[in-house]
């Protein structure tokens, strides 16, 4: 099975960085789906113009500069989960979260590398102090599902 170099996410500060393995004398590795559902979930996706940006004063797209010069048409890395940044904690907010993840991992189905994939958020935690808990399961024909679970730090305004 292909290796991929292991990116560690600090689920705190959103931060990956790559590990070393003393006893191989190498980077860490891989073996399961992880790094490429961090990178596709992590990364931040071009906003389209019809998108609402999370501040209004500033009109950054965002978005992946390799995706300028992808020999593929309209191929985007990554996921628009940083529009929700300073969204409200509500139902519809969580609609369109699972829809993001959904988007952002379409790619495996695509290309072979899963047959199914399911998403689930929900909002954890108190006002103020939420978190946005993903659930990722991914099905792979005969290979048993592989289940990654992420939380996000809600920076947005609570309901009351």
């Amino acid at each position: 099975m292909p290796k991929d170099i292991r990116i560690n996410l600090d689920p705190v500060f959103l931060e990956g960085d790559f590990g070393f393995d003393e006893s191989a004398q190498d980077l860490e590795t891989d073996e399961g789906l992880e790094t490429s559902v961090i990178i596709s979930l992590f990364t931040d996706k071009r906003a389209e113009k019809d998108d609402i940006l999370p501040d209004e004063s500033n009109l950054d797209r965002r978005g992946w500069w390799g995706d300028l010069i992808s020999n593929f048409e309209n191929d985007q890395i990554g996921s628009k989960l940083w529009l929700l940044n300073r969204e409200k904690t509500e139902t519809t907010v969580l609609v369109r979260a699972k829809k993001y993840v959904e988007e952002a991992l379409q790619w495996m189905i695509d290309d072979g590398v899963a047959m199914k994939v399911e998403a689930d958020v929900e909002r954890q935690g108190n006002p103020g102090n939420d978190v946005l808990a993903i659930k990722v399961r991914i099905h792979r024909g005969i290979k048993s599902a592989v289940l990654l679970q992420y939380e996000l730090q809600w920076n947005a305004q609570a309901l009351r």
